[in-house]
């Protein structure tokens, strides 16, 4: 985190009250260090971070190690303004890698992405529950890149508040910077920091995405083009008229098209990317780039 972004935050809430939650780097106590902040809590599971966490019976101020945030409760309540820099799942690992032994709590160990995630949201609903009215989450967090799947962290977690700001800033000592990659690859030099409001006192909204997966051949929006090409992709070289019948015939369009044999066929004949192999053998022509 760059100490200026959390500065520019402290200056747009106007905060008092600040809670920093994985404030490992020390970044941002050092910006209410230098801006004169004295009510400000900086939390981070490392043990060695500052004053170790007692229990939430405690005035507590300054850097506090050894904070879990999956299972204890945020030391402070009614904050101004909470900022938090957590882990992008497995991307850097800290304890037992940064810092100390590994820890079963320490999110970036998160056995599955789909863990990490569901913590994360355990984490975040904790941060909004504690602000008082008025008061802002700030998340800084990326996207990240594993085995040539890419994960849109904001996308995939739920959001707690209503969004009342969206910057993407330059990620800077990126991982992807130093890696190298077979082939051509685009890095991800970005991050995202989102600042979420509370608006009302008992009401969370609260933004969650879900995923589905949903047949092609059950789609209402899929074109004969689509579903011809798609059944040609999937049998992976030239086919005869009666297997694409075959393939196509339990789809909603069949269904609905008593005439569907002669829909295909039409269909072969008048895109330029299927080509005729013999007769009744069709293929998918991948050289024509001819737009039909």
């Amino acid at each position: 985190m760059d100490g200026r972004e959390f500065e520019s935050l402290i200056h747009y809430t106007g905060a008092k009250k600040i809670v920093e939650v994985f404030g490992g780097s020390g970044t941002g106590y050092d910006v209410c260090q230098s801006l004169g902040i004295k009510n400000s809590v900086h939390l981070d599971l490392n043990p060695d971070f500052g004053d170790l966490y007692q229990g939430p019976n405690y005035e507590y101020t300054g850097k506090i190690g050894g904070w879990n945030a999956l299972r204890d409760d945020l030391p402070v309540s009614g904050a101004d303004l909470v900022f938090s820099h957590p882990p992008y799942h497995s991307m850097k690992i800290y304890s037992g890698n940064m810092w100390g032994e590994s820890h079963p709590d320490d999110l970036s160990r998160s056995s599955s992405y789909e863990e990490f995630i569901h913590k994360l949201n355990i984490v975040n609903a904790k941060i909004f529950s504690s602000l008082k009215r008025n008061g802002r989450h700030a998340i800084l967090i990326g996207d990240m890149k594993s085995k040539g799947k890419y994960y849109s962290l904001i996308k995939d977690m739920a959001w707690y508040g209503d969004l009342e700001s969206h910057m993407v800033k330059v990620q800077h000592n990126a991982s992807s910077y130093k890696s190298k990659y077979n082939g051509k690859f685009i890095p991800i030099m970005h991050e995202h920091l989102l600042v979420f409001k509370k608006g009302a006192i008992w009401a969370i909204p609260i933004t969650a995405v879900s995923r589905t997966v949903k047949d092609l051949k059950d789609s209402k929006v899929a074109t004969w083009r689509d579903l011809v090409r798609s059944a040609l992709e999937s049998i992976g070289g030239p086919a005869p008229l009666n297997q694409l019948y075959e393939l196509l015939a339990e789809s909603s369009k069949a269904q609905n098209n008593a005439h569907y044999k002669e829909k295909i066929r039409q269909t072969l004949q008048l895109y330029s990317d299927f080509s005729s192999v013999s007769r009744g053998v069709w293929c998918l022509d991948y050289t024509d780039t001819r737009v039909a």
